[in-house]
């Protein structure tokens, strides 16, 4: 009886394992995909990380994230991110002295037509485009970052699959040769018959 018990639970092993092998290939490729996908989707925007003195213009914290990617070319995720918070939105919070688009798109919709067509109303009018250009072109590298990030862990929870996966096919490998030890002790054990001695 225990062997046939030891015989079913190594099946199930076995069906969990192939189980956890299949999510770790279609994790590895979601993995492999979303990578490619945001390098290559970054690489076509041509975007140089700042350095030298575009990096020293910038308040030290700033500087600090952006150097260890100076002068290389923007196309992973963490330099999306790096440039989109400490580059992008630094020049933009100085155009607009930390106002936000909506902010400055208020005061302009606001105002009156003759108020807009003044010299002031289209400095608020250049402005407004401004910063609703770097918004999105921000917005649109945190999204890679976002999507880089969820490759990285998409990729390793496949690994943790794999894992998981190699575990559970020694646990069967041990489920099977208990189930043969108890066959033979059974055998050993059958009734009237007096084992010999060794």
């Amino acid at each position: 009886m225990r062997s046939v018990f030891d015989k079913l639970i190594s099946g199930a092993g076995i069906a969990l394992a192939v189980t956890l092998l299949a999510a770790g290939g279609l994790l590895s490729w979601a993995h492999a995909f979303v990578g490619t996908q945001v390098h290559d989707q970054l690489t076509m925007q041509a975007i140089t990380m700042p350095s030298g003195a575009a990096l020293s213009a910038l308040p030290a914290a700033d500087a600090n994230a952006l150097k260890p990617f100076a002068n290389s070319p923007l196309d992973t995720g963490p330099e999306a991110k790096a440039y989109a918070d400490h580059y992008i939105l630094v020049h933009l919070n100085e155009m607009a002295a930390g106002q936000t688009y909506a902010q400055i798109s208020g005061q302009f919709v606001t105002m009156s037509a003759a108020q807009q067509a003044s010299p002031a109303g289209q400095k608020v009018a250049a402005l407004r485009q401004s910063l609703f250009m770097g918004d999105t072109l921000r917005g649109l590298l945190l999204y890679g970052y976002a999507f880089a990030t969820i490759g990285t862990i998409a990729g390793i929870a496949a690994i943790v699959g794999y894992g998981a996966a190699a575990a559970l096919l020694l646990l069967v490998a041990l489920g099977f040769w208990h189930a043969r030890r108890s066959e033979k002790t059974a055998e050993t054990l059958v009734p009237g018959r007096v084992p010999l001695p060794a």
